[in-house]
């Protein structure tokens, strides 16, 4: 029941198109190969796998409620995010350029996912409000047995994600959509970013 439990919580909470999605998504769809994602899903499944053991663990809302700590959080993910958009807007369509090779390196990929999953307003809303709240109801093995069931959604949705991102990349020849895709993805990365400022506007200007 608590493996179940968490696997159909993890299946809704991750489904919804957000700017860690769309950007696994693009990055999938950008590289001519799937191993050259590989970074940006691993490093966004070990984002995820971390925030959901600080909210089962309880960390996470000690974090949170110490305000200078969420200041630093909060304007480092509208910035971090605000780049991330600005660099997905930029990224031309088709195959992956010389220019956009360097841009996202390995190191580069593994930054910005880590960015995008940490600095998430959503990532940080599910893992603390639902996960960290609906572990409470279990003890001991039950509790790790739900914990287990989320991290593994987690890790293969992304996967699933950049997999997906592939195929349109492959079926995309002319480039047009990727190009489109590209355009939509940062509009919702920027979204997610003035929603995050907006959402804590009251910690940060009083």
């Amino acid at each position: 029941m608590p493996f179940f439990h968490g696997l159909l919580l993890a299946i809704g909470l991750i489904l919804p198109l957000g700017a860690q999605n769309v950007f696994i998504f693009s990055q999938g769809a950008l590289h001519p190969k799937f191993r050259m994602a590989l970074p940006v899903i691993i490093a966004a499944a070990l984002c995820d796998t971390i925030l959901i053991l600080l909210a089962i663990l309880g960390v996470s809302v000690l974090i949170i409620n110490i305000p200078i700590l969420k200041t630093i959080l909060i304007v480092a993910g509208v910035l971090f995010l605000a780049h991330i958009g600005w660099m997905t807007w930029r990224s031309s369509s088709g195959g992956q350029t010389v220019e956009e090779a360097e841009r996202y390196s390995p190191l580069k990929q593994i930054l910005l996912a880590a960015s995008v999953s940490l600095f998430n307003p959503h990532a940080i809303m599910d893992t603390i409000g639902v996960i960290g709240t609906s572990s409470l109801h279990y003890n001991g093995a039950d509790r790790w047995l739900f914990t287990l069931a989320c991290i593994l959604i987690s890790w293969l949705w992304f996967f699933s994600l950049a997999s997906a991102g592939r195929i349109l990349g492959n079926l995309d020849s002319s480039g047009k959509l990727m190009k489109m895709m590209n355009k939509i993805s940062a509009l919702l990365i920027w979204a997610s970013a003035i929603m995050l400022l907006a959402i804590n506007a009251s910690d940060l200007f009083n």
